[in-house]
């Protein structure tokens, strides 16, 4: 994302005389991959190299999995994401871009142009099974 570093978004001005709002490509990145782990059914968000190593050292990355470009068109969002295992790919990926939408209206009062979901993997729900339930 090396040519949206030093972009913002101008957000519409509510009162002239108070001075502008603007907000950052990460800031949104962030938003959107929040919202995308509330809806039941996603697993994980799926990050690079860096961010799988960022979190191993204990830290969070926030912004794991979600991709932001500014164009002429408006904002589009890619996510890339980790689904559980059983559930309709096709209704929880539904339910990550209204979210997606939905929080970012209420957040920044922005308008998406498109969110793109990309499922990269699928958990699996392993469990230990006890000796009742084995026997």
């Amino acid at each position: 994302m090396p040519e949206n570093e030093n972009r913002t978004i101008e957000v519409e001005e509510q009162q002239v005389d108070l001075g502008r709002i603007e907000i950052s490509p990460e800031v949104i990145e962030v938003i959107a991959s929040l919202a995308a782990v509330e809806v039941v059914g996603v697993s994980d968000m799926h990050g690079t190299f860096a961010s799988g190593m960022v979190e191993k050292l204990g830290g969070r990355n926030y912004r794991k999995g979600v991709k932001v470009d500014l164009t002429e068109d408006g904002i589009d969002i890619d996510v890339q994401l980790t689904m559980n295992y059983g559930v309709s790919i096709p209704e929880v990926a539904e339910k990550v871009q209204d979210n997606i939408v939905h929080t970012l209206k209420r957040m920044t009062s922005l308008d998406v142009h498109e969110i793109n979901i990309h499922i990269v993997g699928i958990h699996f729900d392993h469990k230990e099974k006890t000796n009742s339930e084995i026997n």
